[in-house]
């Protein structure tokens, strides 16, 4: 297995794992993005994300999705969008080697602090991360307004 940088030819397959998560996270129908969009944000003369891909066997078997945000607090940080890991091949070390290749990233790139999100009941994830010296902030509540209420409250 190899972890490298994700090329715009890769992102069919890594569009495959993202609709495997959505599935795993018990919302098959949520995800929304295209190839086409992923190729135009991930490979343009501004990419909007960086994306490490493990493979084996000329195969992608898990990815990793990365993108700057800037903390008032802190200053630059790395956000964690999403790892994901074929299902067959969890438990065998390909999710560690991604969570590590974004850790290095984060340090290559001088942020003083990476962010992410997991679900509640997920709990192998929270112990993962805890093991890894991540701290879940349970205190913290995640917001967002999908485009349908966005635009309703604009149009109020």
């Amino acid at each position: 297995m190899i972890v490298r940088p994700s090329r715009k030819e890769d992102m069919p397959q890594v569009l495959e794992l993202i609709k495997e998560l959505a599935v795993f996270e018990k919302e098959p129908d949520a995800v929304q993005v295209s190839v086409a969009e992923l190729e135009a944000a991930g490979f343009s003369d501004n990419p909007q994300f960086t994306c490490f891909v493990a493979e084996k066997n000329l195969e992608i078997i898990g990815m990793a999705l990365v993108y700057f945000r800037f903390s008032t607090w802190v200053g630059k940080t790395v956000h964690l969008e999403d790892l994901i890991v074929k299902e067959k091949m969890r438990g065998k070390g390909v999710g560690m080697a991604l969570y590590k290749r974004v850790m290095e990233y984060a340090k290559e790139e001088s942020v003083k602090r990476v962010n992410w999100m997991v679900l509640g009941w997920n709990k192998d994830a929270i112990d993962f991360y805890e093991g890894t010296g991540a701290t879940v902030m349970e205190e913290w509540w995640q917001v967002e307004m999908d485009q349908k209420a966005l635009q309703n409250f604009l149009n109020i």
